[in-house]
């Protein structure tokens, strides 16, 4: 049976979230993950018209408790949202919650007289990018070096862009990569089980900050552990968390998120909403990945860039095959999608630099690509089978047969693709265009940079800026065939 990524991915975070039931979305199909039995909406007044509106439809429906609907907390702080109970989280299944649903179906008549909406599901946010990786890191052979390799440009304390990367932490030895001997922030915590094997998303920060630094050498880089837990969070925690980032050292110059969800909208996330209104009025621009789904809907915090007012503050990055001259198979596309970066198989800093780390792979590679595209995509290569694609597979006796997942070491660099990590790329080389034309202003770098990139690429049939870093190599693009 083929790999099953998104299944696979809940039922880790979902783990990972014990005490949080999760449940699939939206109710007909898998493609974001949500908090059962609790709606989101903006503290006061709005709050109370989403408790009376569901309590309301629930007294007439037999089949739901209008005692259920009550606030699950305490009224929040900046973020300015509630997460209000409107079910028995027991109830439900894996792959959707009834009670949301129509707590959701309640509030369409009171949104369309007030035009905007009033309740949400409480999503996942992921690292992976809709929970779906593009795929896991592969160590890089002895001797490969780092793709992007490291600008020349020297660091100058003074002058150097701040960039703040949210994401996991740093892991110990991320210094024993010399780009990365400015770098500073939150340590990874628990960076490997309780046998020493490497834990999925643990070097997921730093591939990221080795990437940034590689592009642009003349920045000082702030990592935040926000996404330490398997990677994922409640979207009712995770504006919040974004205020934290940058309370701790002020708004940074540029920002590089390689993290959203989806949510069926075209209205961005309430959880974060008042996180993006207060970014608008910053100097600050946002990066952000435009997810690993293969899929035109709009991907948040990315989407933002196509919304009235967030165009400058925003940019939304989809990533590139090994050749940067088309999209790669996994990356989200449509025109909420700003620009490309390549975004397979880059070479940046994992760990294993003093002490070799081995890791177990989790999911198994198909047999062919997932989104239907014909070169040797990650969805293929290199193939590897992993521990939670083959958790519960049957043999021909019926009894349950894992197969051996297959293991390899990491002595420093990785492999690893992802619009997670073209995402950094765009980032660095905006910080790049501001210290080589000492421009002071991230948002009119972007457009500087935009207005200046000749590279274009092609994206289901579009023409596409492709942002390519000068130290950036290009692979061939083979066939599977061809694929040794």
């Amino acid at each position: 049976m083929a790999p099953q990524r998104f299944r696979e991915q809940f039922d880790q975070i979902q783990r990972s979230m014990p005490d949080v039931p999760l449940a699939m979305g939206p109710d007909d199909s898998a493609e974001f993950f949500y908090e059962k039995g609790v709606v989101l909406a903006r503290d006061g007044e709005e709050a109370r018209v989403v408790e009376e509106a569901v309590r309301s439809h629930f007294a007439a429906a037999p089949d739901l408790a209008a005692d259920d609907v009550r606030r699950a907390g305490p009224q929040t702080d900046r973020t300015g949202i509630t997460r209000i109970r409107v079910g028995d989280p027991g109830r439900g299944v894996r792959d959707g919650d009834p009670a949301v649903a129509r707590a959701l179906r309640a509030l369409r008549e009171a949104e369309g007289r007030r035009g905007h909406r009033l309740v949400s599901r409480n999503h996942v946010v992921s690292i992976a990018v809709n929970a779906c990786p593009g795929d896991e890191p592969v160590p890089a052979p002895a001797g490969e070096p780092p793709n992007p390799a490291a600008d020349g440009t020297p660091y100058d304390q003074d002058t150097a862009v701040g960039v703040l990367v949210v994401d996991t932490g740093l892991m110990h030895d991320h210094r024993c990569y010399p780009p990365l001997a400015h770098t500073e922030g939150d340590g990874q915590v628990a960076e490997t089980d309780e046998e020493g094997v490497l834990r999925q998303y643990v070097g997921h920060g730093t591939f990221i900050a080795g990437l940034v630094a590689a592009v642009a050498p003349n920045t000082d880089i702030t990592v935040r552990g926000t996404l330490n837990d398997a990677g994922a969070i409640l979207e009712s925690e995770f504006g919040a968390r974004l205020f934290e980032a940058v309370d701790r050292n002020g708004w940074p110059d540029v920002i590089s998120l390689s993290a959203g969800t989806s949510n069926g909208r075209a209205d961005g996330l309430l959880g974060v909403d008042a996180f993006m209104r207060e970014l608008r009025e910053q100097h600050t621009l946002l990066v952000a990945a435009a997810g690993n789904n293969g899929s035109a809907t709009p991907f948040w915090p990315a989407a933002y860039a196509s919304l009235p007012g967030y165009q400058d503050a925003v940019l939304s990055v989809g990533a590139l095959r090994g050749d940067g001259e088309r999209g790669a198979c996994f990356s989200n596309h449509g025109p909420w999608v700003a620009a490309y970066a390549p975004g397979e198989r880059l070479v940046s800093s994992l760990t294993g630099f003093e002490t070799p780390v081995p890791y177990v792979y989790q999911h198994s590679t198909y047999d062919a690509c997932r989104y239907g595209f014909s070169y040797a995509c990650t969805c293929q290569f290199p193939r590897h089978t992993g521990v939670l694609s083959e958790e519960g597979e049957e043999n021909e006796e019926g009894d349950s047969d894992p197969g051996e997942p297959d293991r390899v070491t990491f002595a420093g660099f990785a492999h690893w693709s992802g619009t997670s990590f073209a995402t950094p790329l765009a980032a660095g080389l905006v910080a790049a265009h501001m210290s080589a034309h000492k421009e002071s202003d991230p948002r009119a770098a972007r457009r500087q940079l935009l207005e200046a990139t000749t590279a274009y690429a092609e994206v289901r049939g579009a023409y596409v800026p492709a942002l390519l870093p000068p130290t950036w190599r290009p692979a061939p693009v083979v066939r599977p065939d061809a694929e040794a």
